[in-house]
């Protein structure tokens, strides 16, 4: 077997957090898509960054691959060992540090997920918004520069990290940042390390932005005849300055599968989730003007959720859209895209998309970020149909040159990862290879989540 010395060294570290076996190494070799299963050689459960630090530097002194592992729940294979080594799992770091509730932060280790921390600042009267569904460790949610439903208002993990401690590849520990709200000083280390999805450095400490808590809150669902009115619903709301705190969208397909899944009676047309955030007067003047710009696009059939217990479930409904969309194709696996375009190009976008998998014969229910731009189809294949993948491989791909053409990004929020490394170049072109610069100059032998968003010959 590969990097013995190295497994010997790190169980002499570790003791019994460092692991080879079989459940073990299966357990971090799966991913929540498509991906087939790519076990490591070995898995590690560090407790510290110091910890942390010893381990990479014994795996650069031997040359084996390290990649990190928060709470596997990426959807483009991030987490996968595709070149084995060892799968470092960050969740016994997961402690709060320090809650500054006067300067609006919290500093946490990377294993600490975002419901962990909501649930520790709830006597405070702060939260951390940033919410991507899944219950994601906050380090995992950094590497990948996570956003979701609420960063319409709050903004993205890339707005809302403001301060790292990461470990080099060399097991070097560096420090980026700082807590004061701005900085002209050298270059942006912290903004580099968020989204680098660990191909850079192992995030072992967050400083986190807060937001207080909101005084009220007020959310709906919206029915409309046809997908183009929903779209132009969401483009005039953003163009008034309506400040949503949530804006979603999903299409007839998805609100049948909500009906099934849920025991709801949503009318199977296109629907938009909303949500407003403010004082009681705020929230109510929003909701108003909202109302004036559905009326002019000929929504109808709202239906409020007048309680937190309400609006849980109404948001608990849309973040299980994916396994629900699952489970409505028996036997099939999600091939899900992420594609994020100008708001004005949004309905060209969401037009050409629908038209694209309606002729691909691939069920593929579509769901959104919307006022971000932002949208995903699930496609739904078949377990073990090749000739589906293929199919489906290909729409994603016309999605992703799609959003191109129209202005957009290949990645709204789920990140390279392997599953989108071969579109980097068509993004980005020059400028991929001065990331694979930037790459070989902080993990020279390519050590760090290899494989992954840029390919790197040391």
């Amino acid at each position: 077997m590969p990097h013995e010395q190295t497994f010997s060294d790190l169980a002499a570290l570790l003791g019994p957090r460092l692991s080879r076996a079989a459940a073990d190494l299966a357990q971090h070799g799966q991913s929540e898509t498509w991906f087939p299963q790519t076990p490591p050689d070995a898995v590690a459960w560090p407790e510290t960054a110091e910890e942390v630090a010893r381990i990479v530097a014994i795996c650069a002194r031997d040359g084996c691959p390290v990649t990190a592992w928060g709470t596997g729940t990426a959807l483009e294979g991030h987490a996968l060992a595709v070149r084995g080594g060892l799968s470092l799992d960050l969740a016994r770091m997961n402690r709060v540090l320090e809650i500054r509730a006067g300067d609006m932060q919290a500093v946490v280790q990377p294993g600490v997920t975002r419901e962990a921390l909501n649930t520790e600042l709830r006597a405070t009267g702060l939260m951390f918004p940033v919410d991507p569904g899944a219950d994601a460790s906050l380090g995992g949610m950094a590497a990948t520069r996570a956003s979701g439903t609420t960063a319409v208002r709050y903004g993205t993990m890339r707005d809302n990290v403001m301060a790292l401690q990461v470990v080099l590849a060399d097991g070097r520990v560096i420090r980026t940042g700082s807590g004061a709200r701005k900085s002209s000083s050298g270059y942006d280390l912290t903004g580099l390390f968020v989204g680098s999805e660990g191909t850079l450095g192992i995030i072992t400490e967050l400083t986190l932005r807060l937001h207080g808590q909101p005084e009220a809150i007020s959310a709906a669902v919206c029915a409309f005849h046809d997908f183009e009115a929903a779209v132009q619903t969401v483009i005039a709301t953003i163009q008034m300055g309506i400040p949503m705190a949530r804006i979603e969208f999903v299409d007839e397909t998805t609100a049948a599968i909500f009906n099934r899944a849920n025991g709801t009676a949503l009318p199977e047309k296109p629907q938009l989730m909303i949500e407003f955030h403010g004082s009681e007067s705020s929230v109510a003047e929003d909701a108003r003007r909202f109302g004036e710009v559905v009326a002019e696009t000929g929504g109808a059939d709202f239906d409020w959720a007048t309680t937190t217990e309400d609006r849980a479930r109404l948001w608990k409904m849309r973040h299980g859209a994916y396994r629900a969309s699952v489970a409505y194709r028996p036997g099939s696996m999600g091939l899900v895209t992420d594609i994020c375009v100008p708001i004005s190009r949004l309905a060209e976008a969401v037009r050409e998309t629908r038209a694209d998998i309606a002729a691909s014969g691939i069920p593929g229910p579509i769901v959104g970020h919307v006022g971000d731009g932002n949208f995903h189809a699930v496609l739904l294949i078949e377990r073990g149909n090749a000739a589906e993948l293929k199919t489906a491989k290909a729409l994603a791909r016309r999605m992703a040159e799609r959003a191109l053409r129209l202005g957009g990004t290949i990645t709204g929020e789920h990140g390279v990862g392997m599953g989108k490394a071969d579109l980097m170049a068509l993004e980005h072109g020059d400028a991929w290879e001065v990331m694979a610069r930037i790459k070989r100059a902080l993990d020279p032998e390519g050590l760090l989540n290899p494989g992954k968003v840029v390919e790197v010959n040391p």
